[in-house]
């Protein structure tokens, strides 16, 4: 598995909150040395860790897990749908044309 992958992910969603390592470590009820040591991943969370983690970010754990999950991109593909049967008819043909075009362009590569 590669924790150094799940760790940077940690990470990256913390910075966009704006929190410190600190501030992060607080929250989540953990030390700021274990914390660091997730992030730099040294360290696995154990799953309970993890869900607070995930929680505490207001992100998906397929997000946090995508460079390690082979199934990541069906959870996406399914959210995706759903954000996009929600929206006005004419806006949905407009990013499936978008998605259309951007499909037939990687095919012909």
């Amino acid at each position: 598995m590669n924790t150094a992958s799940i760790g940077k992910r940690i990470r990256k969603f913390r910075e966009a909150k704006g929190w410190r390592q600190e501030d992060f470590a607080e929250r989540i009820g953990l030390s700021v040395t274990y914390t660091g040591m997730i992030e730099r991943g040294e360290k696995v969370p154990k799953l309970e860790t993890f869900i607070t983690i995930a929680n505490t970010l207001e992100v998906s754990a397929d997000l946090l897990l995508a460079d390690v999950l082979s199934t990541g991109y069906n959870v996406k593909s399914s959210k995706m749908t759903e954000e996009i049967e929600a929206l006005a008819p004419i806006e949905r043909d407009r990013i499936y044309g978008v998605v259309s075009t951007m499909i037939e362009f990687e095919k012909s590569k």
